[in-house]
């Protein structure tokens, strides 16, 4: 409960053995992580907190250990998922506010509300440092290849945020050094993600 309105979470807890990269507001960057949370909250979004705010509400639901928070205006309780040859993928999707990446300059503009398209995917397989990073861009470049096709004209919302997530490095198991789009998991990633997102779009955006 918010303000008096009730709100709703979407929280992973795949246990211990995942290393993650991401932008979240809690916990971004690259880090052995047990948990994420994508938390909805109310438009128009005044708290100066984000972080904590999102701290308290994993704690709230009992996620323990680090782990990687997500805000979004948009509604969680009916994300976009898609599977492809072992990656999957969730996102959460409102796109009310929108444009492209390298936009004029605008003097003056306020900071943005919480970020509406979030992303979460996972891949069962080590992937190097590098890697990861490479994960994040491929996913990304999926999104907006999803937008584009719906018939959007933007690159995403302002603050959209991205987390994939990848199986720790153990003893004698390969590690991946590339992600990119027609590398064998990141063309897989990208494929997930692709239908995901669409998944997740509002059915006025399609129109």
């Amino acid at each position: 409960m918010e303000d008096g309105e009730r709100l709703h979470a979407l929280l992973w807890r795949p246990g211990p053995g995942w290393r993650m990269a991401g932008s979240a507001v809690l916990g971004g960057g690259i880090a052995d992580c047990a948990w994420v949370l994508n938390a909805q909250v109310a438009h128009g979004y005044r708290r100066t907190d984000p972080a904590r705010h999102l701290a308290d509400l994993a704690r709230a639901v009992g996620a323990e250990g680090r782990g990687m928070g997500l805000m979004t205006a948009a509604d969680v309780r009916d994300p976009g998922r898609a599977r492809d040859g072992g990656a999957e993928a969730v996102v959460t999707a409102g796109v009310s506010v929108r444009g492209w990446a390298a936009a004029p300059r605008e003097d003056g503009a306020g900071a943005p509300g919480p970020g509406t398209i979030n992303i979460l995917a996972a891949l069962p397989v080590v992937l190097s440092d590098a890697a990861l990073v490479n994960a994040v861009i491929t996913a990304t470049e999926a999104k907006v290849q999803a937008l584009v096709e719906a018939g959007l004209d933007c690159s995403g919302t302002p603050t959209d945020a991205v987390c994939v997530a990848a199986r720790a490095p153990r003893p004698g198991t390969e590690v991946h050094a590339f992600a990119g789009p027609r590398s064998e998991w990141g063309a897989r990633l990208a494929r997930a993600v692709h239908r995901a997102v669409l998944d997740a779009l509002p059915a006025a955006a399609h129109g």
